[in-house]
């Protein structure tokens, strides 16, 4: 005969199991996170620096891209060494200075108001606003300053053939003695505010004989975000001067997650006018 036994009963975890076993997961958890830890933190912190690093970058890189493009002795940077500025150039080339053999060709004239001029080669490519400068030596040099109104600078009117038409017409006050000119665009800066962190570049907003920093009219775009320091220099030097060339330096700093990437480039300026 089978007697019916009394149901066995399940036996479940106790509350102080459940506690021991919390606290050994703790343990391991702690553990592995001393292990894991650094190599995480050192991630990110390549990271934040490869991106300050690429934006820095950037920057200076769209910066000696102008600077290369800039007309001849037209650099100057403000007291401050936050701001630097120059004109943009879209191209140039050669003014016709004698006549031809059969006595025929349009001769730029230094000695009287002109209107027009052949080009010997390439003509360059004008458009509507851009000026034409002859001979430009910079501040300090009465009528051959591209910055001061009138002097080597005048507006572009038209394109016929191989001759470019001013407008208005223009004597300029000295010849170029490679028979050279420029078509200027518009002015750039580019200015390091440390109040707002930033790097902005502006341009197009006209011809200013004195350096006004930063420029009003125009427009403007962001190129750097948490600038910690910023500085431009430019030496013009008179060796510089002898080999017609000036120097730019600029140092950029970004700071983020209280680490700082500081790169430094210099940048070599054309000033044979």
């Amino acid at each position: 005969m089978i007697r019916a036994g009394r149901p066995r009963r399940g036996r479940g975890f106790t509350l102080l199991e459940s506690v021991i076993v919390i606290v050994i997961t703790g343990i391991v958890f702690a553990i592995v996170a001393v292990f894991i830890r650094k190599p995480i933190d050192g991630y990110f912190d390549a990271t934040r620096r490869a991106q300050l690093s690429d934006t820095a970058d950037v920057a200076l890189r769209r910066l000696v891209r102008d600077l290369r493009l800039a007309l001849p002795n037209s650099v100057r940077v403000d007291p401050t060494g936050r701001v630097i500025e120059f004109l943009l150039t879209s191209g140039g080339g050669r003014y016709r200075a004698d006549l031809t053999q059969a006595g025929g060709g349009n001769v730029l004239d230094f000695n009287a108001v002109d209107a027009s001029f052949d080009v010997i080669g390439t003509m360059p490519v004008l458009l509507a606003g851009d000026q034409i400068v002859v001979f430009n030596l910079g501040e300090g040099f009465a009528g051959a300053d591209a910055w001061q109104t009138g002097g080597n600078r005048t507006g572009f009117g038209s394109v016929s053939g191989s001759a470019i038409t001013l407008n208005p017409a223009r004597q300029f006050p000295f010849a170029s003695p490679g028979k050279r000119f420029h078509v200027v665009r518009h002015a750039v800066s580019y200015e390091c505010n440390l109040a707002q962190g930033v790097v902005r570049r502006w341009w197009n907003y006209g011809y200013n004989a004195a350096q006004v920093a930063p420029p009003s009219g125009g427009s403007n775009a962001l190129l750097a975000t948490q600038v910690s320091a910023c500085s431009f220099a430019y030496d013009p030097s008179a060796a510089a001067l002898a080999y017609r060339y000036g120097t730019v330096g600029v140092t950029l700093a970004l700071t983020a997650g209280g680490e700082t990437v500081r790169l430094f480039t210099q940048a070599h300026v054309a000033n044979t006018p």
